[in-house]
């Protein structure tokens, strides 16, 4: 078993600021399915985007998503996915036979544009 951490992303000293609430952490087992939901303050025609960083390594972008478009990372796009509910202004993350070496911070972000 291993555990996967995950930050409160908090827009701070900005003009207009937007807020994307995550759980603290989530635990799963080797080869089950992970599911992250971020809410946010935004309209989902925004797009957002999901990251993660293991421990000592640097930010890996894992996809995008916004109403009727999305782009993964190629490495990733067969492990992870991304589901909008614009009705409750949620973005999922969604992954699949996680393992150990998919431990790591996962961040939701919103796209500055």
């Amino acid at each position: 078993m291993f555990s996967i951490a995950l930050l409160l992303l908090l827009a701070a000293g900005c003009v207009k600021c937007e807020q994307l609430t995550q759980p603290a952490s989530v635990t799963v087992q080797p080869g089950q399915r992970l599911t992250i939901t971020c809410q946010v303050s935004y309209d989902l025609s925004y797009w957002t985007a999901w990251i993660r960083q293991p421990a000592g390594k640097g930010l890996e972008w894992i996809g995008s998503k916004y109403t009727g478009n999305s782009y993964y990372k190629d490495s990733l796009k067969s492990k992870f996915s991304i589901d909008l509910d614009a009705s409750s202004k949620t973005v999922t993350l969604n992954g699949q036979n996680v393992q150990p070496e998919d431990t790591a911070v996962y961040y939701c972000a919103r796209d500055p544009q």
